[in-house]
């Protein structure tokens, strides 16, 4: 199972935004396929609001809930939660429900200041961990990504971080290369699948090799996707 946490904003009570769930669907779709021999399936995880709201870490809390769902409705299914932006975050912070055996976490925004409280790694420990950053972000900045990985990849070597060069806080110019990354890692993190050799490489490679690995151009068809 694959739970897709959409973006959010840092502070906010408003109900989310329909446009957040939409462009989580066609990734949805994409991944349902790619798995569908092993039974993968993939939903949007819906918010009960569109804020972080500090302390409260609220979308944290629904992605919880929902795995929480996951394993009260199909038992004892692997679970993968991807989050894009706010929703990176969150997929973070929720990765260390027993049921999650891998995070995927595209453009994740992470707080800037200095004097806040350090987003906790060690719950990461004994998962499949992969972040994924333009390096022209505005939104999100991608050097905060950099800085989490290196204290996750401390505790935890399970983990990697790509870089995608040049590219926005949507990863809209390498859309295809992004995608395709995403379902070869959740293919190998759930079903032990091989990875391709550049996941594999960033795993194993010591930091900062691993954490600043380029997308390279093309990836998913040099996979035959």
């Amino acid at each position: 199972m694959v739970l897709l946490l959409p973006d959010g904003e840092p502070y906010s009570y408003r109900r989310p935004s329909p446009l957040s769930y939409a462009l989580q669907i066609p990734l949805a779709r994409t991944l349902a396929r790619a798995g569908r021999d092993d039974g993968l399936t993939a939903h949007v995880v819906h918010y009960r609001c569109r804020g972080w709201n500090t302390t409260d870490a609220q979308l944290a809390a629904d992605a919880e809930w929902a795995v929480d769902e996951v394993v009260r409705r199909y038992g004892d299914v692997p679970v993968c939660l991807a989050g894009h932006g706010m929703g990176g975050r969150a997929a973070l912070r929720a990765g260390g429900h027993p049921a999650v055996g891998a995070v995927l976490a595209l453009a994740p925004w992470l707080p800037a200041d200095p004097d806040a409280e350090p987003e906790p790694v060690k719950h990461l420990v004994g998962r499949q961990v992969l972040l994924v950053h333009g390096t022209n972000d505005a939104r999100a900045d991608p050097e905060l990504s950099l800085r989490l990985a290196e204290r996750a990849k401390k505790s935890n070597r399970d983990t990697c971080r790509f870089e995608v060069h040049s590219d926005g806080h949507a990863l809209r110019q390498h859309h295809a290369e992004v995608t395709a990354l995403a379902a070869d890692f959740i293919r190998g993190s759930l079903f032990a699948h091989a990875y391709a050799r550049p996941v594999a490489d960033a795993l194993a490679a010591p930091p900062p090799l691993g954490l600043r690995m380029p997308l390279a151009a093309g990836f998913g068809k040099s996979l035959g996707q």
